[in-house]
């Protein structure tokens, strides 16, 4: 019950940063369990090698904003994570064109929500460069590095999008 607690009490203290820097990790939980399960859907295909990179970097991002929520002073909302987790799970039961595989329209789903998901990251990369400008307890060069790698992250990922889309749109 303590990190129900602590959920709560950050929720109604006016911490809008804890709050910030809560709804991020459970994105990110969200983020490395979707990247994970296409890169298993798809290995030992060109998508498949792009998403095992992908889901190296998104993992290290993720240990990159929880070292940053630590020298913020914010402990991890446990409770966010775990619903992530939930949901990314539950998000599997879609209906995708086949009934009991994998098909080309999962890959374009999944695509499409590992770019919304980079994309948020990004965003909070910028929010967070933004608070380094007053608050020494965070590295602006990292997040500097962070923002790049995200940039480049949906490059590629678009990249992918886009042949997917060719793949699984243009069949008929």
């Amino acid at each position: 019950m303590h990190f129900l607690d602590e959920t709560l009490s950050s929720l109604f203290d006016g911490d809008l940063l804890a709050i910030y820097l809560h709804d991020h990790m459970a994105g990110s939980t969200f983020g490395l369990e979707l990247v994970r399960r296409a890169r298993d859907a798809n290995a030992g295909t060109e998508v498949g090698d792009f998403l095992a990179g992908l889901a190296d970097e998104i993992a290290e991002d993720r240990d990159a904003l929880s070292a940053l929520t630590a020298q913020l002073g914010v402990q991890e909302d446990r409770l966010k994570s775990a619903l992530a987790w939930t949901f990314e799970k539950a998000g599997r039961l879609k209906l995708n064109g086949r009934l009991t595989s994998y098909s080309p329209l999962s890959r374009v789903v999944e695509l499409e929500g590992l770019i919304g998901g980079v994309t948020t990251k990004l965003s909070g990369w910028y929010g967070l460069s933004v608070v380094a400008e007053r608050d020494t307890r965070l590295d602006r060069e990292e997040l500097d590095r962070l923002i790049a790698r995200a940039q480049n992250q949906l490059a590629g990922l678009r990249e992918h999008h886009r042949a997917a889309c060719a793949l699984a749109l243009a069949e008929r």
